[in-house]
């Protein structure tokens, strides 16, 4: 193995306008000194999204590149990988009718303290199909208008994990994936509408239709019409970028500043993902 050279700089190649870039000649199985990690976070929260292509990742591999951007998470209502506790398996089999993960949502949000980040790395593709959109939160926040910039600012919603997790909720249909604690999954948290990013101090939108259920001090009607506004606001086409994902493909999201969808348009095919994601703090 050879150490990844801080003295070149991160070959970067834009996916689209408004977020997303490949990372171009890094080994992640190679040992990755200071300096390229401190490269490979600046990139992170200038694009929000990175994918490095034709990687050869074992588990433990896998695991260890997670570890560099911080303690690692287990998902409180999705089993983990037997040797693995930090990996979930995303499979979805040919005769599923969902998947995990389909639809907009930012991950976890249902948590205090929702996770930094996901790293995600193909295991088993379909032969055509099963990309991932992402969507820029602080592009969506910068283009409202002010007067609604000043309304939202200082509001706070609930979220919750249950109707994803709950039993009979969408994220527990899967043939493949075995959910837990459904009993725990209608717990509720709230997070600020508009959340401020910690390391960048920019603001984005921080609401999800996964996980966000109301705004806090709206009537029912006025949050709902709030809700389906920003939410459809936030995943405008002008916003995302869309990754295809191809065998060794490996992607890392910045949970504080996007939201994905994994799509499903590959029925009568498998399709098995790993990932892992690092602790975060508390939005603010």
């Amino acid at each position: 193995m050879t150490t990844i050279s801080p003295a070149i700089p991160l070959d970067l190649r834009p996916i689209s306008g408004v977020l997303g870039a490949e990372v171009r000649g890094l080994d992640l199985a190679a040992p990755v000194d200071a300096a390229a990690l401190a490269a490979i976070r600046a990139a992170f929260v200038e694009h929000h999204v990175l994918v490095f292509r034709d990687q050869d990742l074992a588990p433990d591999q896998q695991i260890a590149f997670g570890r560099r951007f911080g303690e690692l998470d287990t998902h409180p209502f999705v089993e983990g990988n037997a040797d693995h506790p930090e990996i979930v398996d995303v499979i979805t089999v040919a005769d599923d009718r969902t998947n995990f993960g389909g639809g907009w949502h930012t991950d976890v949000t249902f948590l205090a303290e929702p996770d930094l980040g996901s790293i995600l790395y193909a295991v088993e593709l379909p032969p055509a199909g099963g990309d991932t959109l992402f969507a820029n939160q602080h592009a969506a926040y910068e283009a409202l208008s002010p007067t609604m910039q000043s309304m939202l600012d200082g509001l706070t919603a609930v979220h919750t994990a249950g109707p994803q997790y709950a039993e009979g909720g969408l994220s527990t249909l899967s043939k493949e994936m075995q959910t837990k604690n459904a009993s725990l999954a209608s717990n509720t948290v709230e997070h600020p509408v508009v959340r401020t990013h910690p390391e960048s101090g920019r603001k984005g939108l921080y609401v999800n239709r996964a996980f966000t259920t109301r705004i806090v001090g709206l009537h029912r009607a006025e949050s709902a019409a709030l809700l389906d506004f920003l939410c459809d606001h936030a995943t405008s086409e002008r916003f995302t970028c869309r990754v295809r994902w191809e065998p060794g493909t490996l992607t890392m999201w910045d949970n504080r500043s996007v939201q994905h969808y994994a799509l499903h348009d590959y029925a009568g095919h498998r399709r098995h993902m790993r990932r892992i994601t690092v602790k975060g703090d508390r939005p603010r």
